[in-house]
């Protein structure tokens, strides 16, 4: 059992039965009555958000999570099919396991999944991945005044604004965190 001091980013609890990340936390410590830590958290489940106040001396139940490096491999469809790098076990993870990391999986690639009592439940990916520009206007030399961009399709679906001077074929880095376009990446 955990400690309302124990209460850190990242930890992960159980309530009601569901798996929480701690988001953010504050310890408040007031003039008068006892202390208390305020907090935000993520449900790791359905990605909804939970604001919690809990006073010094409650406990808090560890979730039952696992943490593996995985290699994503191929979706069909209707699932995407990751492999665990230490027992070669591949896992199929439903559309609301994977979200919105369906745009930025690259065959091969690997990253850390999340499971809770033996089921998969969210992805981590990296911070920065490289995709291939599979469509996009040309660029106009002299079209602004200003540095312009241009929307331009990925190869796995997304879409992101680019400067103008990017071409179709080349490669990319995109921000996972905020699906933007970072820099050229020379292949």
């Amino acid at each position: 059992m955990y400690d309302t001091s124990d209460i850190r980013n990242g930890l992960k609890v159980e309530i009601d039965g569901n798996p929480w990340t701690v988001t953010y936390f504050q310890f408040v410590k007031p003039g008068k009555g006892c202390a208390f830590t305020r907090t935000k958290m993520k449900n790791l489940i359905n990605g909804s958000t939970l604001e919690r106040t809990f006073k010094s001396g409650e406990k808090l139940a560890p979730a039952e999570v696992e943490e593996f490096q995985m290699q994503y491999l191929y979706t069909d469809g209707e699932a995407w099919h990751f492999m665990n790098l230490e027992t070669f076990d591949q896992v199929a993870v439903t559309e609301a396991g994977v979200g919105d990391a369906k745009h930025f999986l690259v065959e091969e690639m690997e990253l850390q999944v999340l499971f809770y009592k033996g089921n998969p439940v969210s992805i981590d990916l990296p911070n920065f991945v490289e995709l291939q520009i599979t469509y996009c206007e040309p660029g106009v030399k002299g079209n602004t005044a200003q540095g312009g961009t241009k929307p331009a399709e990925l190869s796995t679906g997304l879409s992101v604004n680019v400067p103008l001077f990017v071409e179709n074929g080349e490669w990319l880095k995109v921000d996972t965190r905020t699906s933007s376009y970072v820099e050229r990446v020379r292949k």
